[in-house]
């Protein structure tokens, strides 16, 4: 728990007046009873108007007072409670982006979900409670039952047989419901996931006809997490009638001695009826501990769970690197004997000793089926993954000896899977650059050969777009995302099959404008089909994460049977179509 000092030291004074403000109303509900047993015992046997007046003068400025310590109380509990879980999350959230793809691929999307909201949440309610009864619950339960033993020694004796029990059911309850807390909150982990991919692939699954399978897979998560949850609060549930069966009991012990006591002439009757309050408060303060500790049990699970983030090591930092200052100049690309596995502890490469030069300037082709490691090979280029053998050089420097920052401002790319956020056209593509200025935009776009499509919506480039670009077509898509990579000015950039869903005439347009507007940038450009890296300066050609072939598109038809292969396919396909 040390680890979340730092979330409260800044806000110590509203940690520390919290639970001084409740021990003001604590000490206002000890002193209440006591009064109360005044005005009964004095003022109504010896019918005094003015002493019972007086005294509920006191007793009316003694609940004001609480009420002031009170609201006080609860204010500084909730301040406290909310700014500790702002920057806890704020905290968790930037570890999150901090991860590498390694990283996140140990975490569900919905698990790190539910561990920036819901776990956040458990540890703020446990704040806000622990402060509110922290000192009120053992504050009011010290007072009572030293007033109970002042007022009558012999029937809190009662008190010290009672006590002892409810700790100890209340000891059990807690121990048996920590671990079902915790299994809880796995099965909302679960839960959170399969809402985020269903609503992330709506789509997918109407055009399936899948949302039968999808309500019923919901169904079986939805089911778990009930059974789980009941599975633990059936637990929790047992204290309230154990704690009311306590206290009945004990009223009654109290109520029969005391009323003896009273007709022997040994106890007043404003005595015992201040005694009887003094048990309940007694009583309701353990409920209040037991309350506490309850959450405490949520919260510790939570806690756990937040602290397995926090306490994940990023295994790609740049930390190391011996250049920190050196930025991407010309954009020279050399892989030297590269090997990479996605699981360490696997031993089954999904990159065998990958060896090529690119130089400034330069386009590249990278082609293969499906799975031979083509994605794969560029993620090492901006180091979204580390190699684990061998060594990616950019301009004759390894990329682990660049700061991390300046060696992705140096490097563009559009991923396989094209993302928009939600905002307006606009908004999105100043990701590439914040200050390009209306015409420097509208020349990506038309480079993109996107300016056509934005211009023909009623908003233009104010045109909403909605969660992932929902509102455009896949080609627009893509082509908006070369158009947000190209205001970024790379030096190198990196095309992910990022115009398979465009036509093959408005392809062969944007590799005609990256001629003129990419002169000097160095380009990657992984494809399916062979008419769009034809051109490049050189190819590569992949399988089962091997090169199997490099050079220009003459020396591999003459030299690469699986070049061949894939362009006589792709011949034969567009011969049958016509």
């Amino acid at each position: 728990m040390k680890r979340y000092g730092k979330y409260i030291k800044p806000y110590l004074a509203a940690f520390i007046l919290g639970p001084i403000m409740m021990i003001v109303e604590v000490i206002g509900e000890v002193m209440l009873p006591a009064m109360m047993a005044d005005i009964i015992n004095v003022g109504a046997a010896n019918r005094d108007i003015g002493y019972i007046i007086s005294r509920g003068i006191m007793m009316v400025a003694t609940a004001f007072i609480m009420m002031a310590g009170g609201i006080g109380g609860a204010y500084f509990a909730v301040k406290a409670a909310m700014h500790f879980g702002r920057d806890l999350r704020k905290d968790l959230f930037r570890k999150v982006q901090q991860f590498s793809f390694a990283n996140i691929d140990g975490f569900s999307t919905g698990s790190l979900v539910t561990r920036l909201t819901n776990d956040i949440t458990q540890m703020q309610n446990l704040i806000m409670m622990g402060l509110r009864m922290m000192l009120r619950a053992p504050g009011m339960l010290i007072g009572a039952v030293i007033m109970a033993f002042m007022m009558n020694a012999s029937l809190a004796v009662i008190i010290l047989i009672v006590a002892p029990v409810l700790a100890v059911a209340i000891g059990t309850i807690i121990r048996i419901a920590f671990p079902r807390f915790e299994r809880m909150q796995k099965k909302l982990d679960k839960l959170n996931s399969n809402i985020q991919e269903v609503l992330t692939n709506v789509r997918v699954i109407k055009s399936f006809v899948r949302g039968k399978y999808e309500e019923e897979r919901f169904a079986d998560a939805n089911e778990e997490l009930k059974k789980s949850s009941l599975d633990a609060f059936k637990v929790v549930i047992i204290q309230m009638p154990i704690m009311t069966l306590a206290m009945n009991v004990t009223i009654l012990a109290v109520v029969w001695f005391g009323g003896n006591q009273i007709l022997d002439g040994t106890m007043q009757v404003g005595d015992l009826t201040a005694f009887t309050t003094y048990v309940t408060q007694i009583l309701m303060s353990l409920m209040m501990l037991a309350m506490v500790l309850l959450q405490s049990s949520r919260a510790v699970a939570s806690s756990k769970r937040i602290g397995e983030v926090l306490d994940t090591e990023v295994d790609l930092t740049d930390e190391t690197a011996v250049h920190k200052d050196s930025v991407v100049r010309e954009g020279g690309i050399e892989f030297r004997h590269v090997s990479f596995r996605y699981y360490k502890k696997n031993h089954e490469k999904v990159l065998h000793d990958i060896s090529f030069t690119v130089k400034p300037g330069q386009t590249v082709g990278i082609i293969g089926s499906t799975g031979s490691g083509k994605t794969t090979l560029v993620q090492m280029i901006p180091r979204l993954y580390d190699v684990d053998e061998g060594a990616v050089l950019i301009d004759n420097v390894d990329v682990r000896d660049y700061s991390l920052k300046n060696l992705r401002t140096g490097v563009g790319m559009v991923l396989q899977k094209n993302v928009l956020f939600s905002g307006t056209i606009l908004e999105n593509l100043k990701w590439g650059d914040e200050q390009a200025g209306e015409e420097e935009i509208r020349n990506a776009a038309m480079a993109a050969q996107a300016d056509a499509f934005v211009s023909h919506f009623p908003e233009g480039y104010e045109t909403e777009l909605g969660q992932g670009g929902v509102n455009v077509s896949g080609g627009q898509k893509q082509r908006l995302c070369i158009a947000r990579a190209l205001l970024k000015k790379p030096k190198i950039l990196i095309l992910d099959d990022s115009t398979s869903a465009v036509d093959t005439a408005t392809e062969a347009q944007i590799r005609e404008c990256f001629k003129t507007t990419l002169r000097h940038t160095t380009k990657l450009i992984i494809a399916q089909r062979i008419s769009s890296v034809m051109d490049a300066d050189q190819i590569l050609v992949m399988e089962e994460g091997r090169i199997v072939g490099m050079g220009s598109h003459e020396e591999l038809l003459a030299s690469c049977s699986a070049y061949q292969e894939i362009y006589d396919s792709q011949m034969d396909r567009e011969v049958s179509v016509s």
